[in-house]
């Protein structure tokens, strides 16, 4: 940070271009970089609010539950759009492990009340303001309280699945698993195994 210690951030102005599901902004600002000099800088800034997600991991059984669902964005980026991923969703005003463990319902019909905090990550960090609360868990995968696939009211059409994490773990290498949160989460599990209860 030394050579950013006289840089300095004054915002002009923060407009709405627009304001539907999430918010996009525009901001102008001056800013003052480590050489001393002042430039007047614009960025589109996408605001979508602030997420969770969760590794639920059998110990028993050396296996994750991911789930599958369609997104748009993966899919105008040349993907089918059908994406293999750890449950997640956003906070909604909700402290990140009531909101995550709501989401975990929602999407799996697994009840969870154990949630062990993992780390915080921006994602995107170059145009989204949204960090990601990332939570890890102990399930047992023969013990689900109702049959999840998202919530109705939101569209949501959402596949439970339970893969071995070996499997797991060579579906990053074949691209099968691209969701960065979902990669970084069976990562650290494949460091942290003691700790999870293997």
């Amino acid at each position: 940070m030394t050579k950013f210690k006289n840089a300095k951030v004054e915002i002009l102005k923060d407009e709405t271009l627009s304001k539907n599901w999430y918010h996009l902004r525009n901001v102008t600002f001056n800013y003052t970089g480590s050489n001393g000099v002042t430039k007047t800088l614009k960025r589109e800034v996408y605001d979508r609010g602030n997420g969770a997600t969760i590794l639920l991991y059998d110990p028993r059984r050396d296996s994750v539950i991911l789930v599958r669902q369609f997104r748009m964005p993966v899919h105008l980026n040349g993907h089918s759009g059908w994406l293999l991923e750890t449950p997640a969703g956003l906070l909604d005003g909700d402290h990140p492990a009531e909101a995550i463990k709501r989401e975990v319902m929602e999407e799996t019909g697994y009840l969870v009340t154990d949630v062990q905090p993992v780390f915080q990550a921006f994602m995107s960090p170059g145009a989204v303001t949204e960090t990601i609360h990332f939570f890890a868990a102990i399930i047992d995968v023969t013990v689900r309280a109702e049959d999840g696939g998202g919530a109705a009211h939101e569209d949501e059409d959402i596949e439970v699945l339970e893969v071995p994490l070996k499997d797991a773990m060579a579906m990053i290498d074949s691209g099968a698993i691209c969701d960065g949160k979902t990669i970084m989460l069976l990562q650290w599990a494949m460091l942290n195994r003691e700790r999870l209860g293997k």
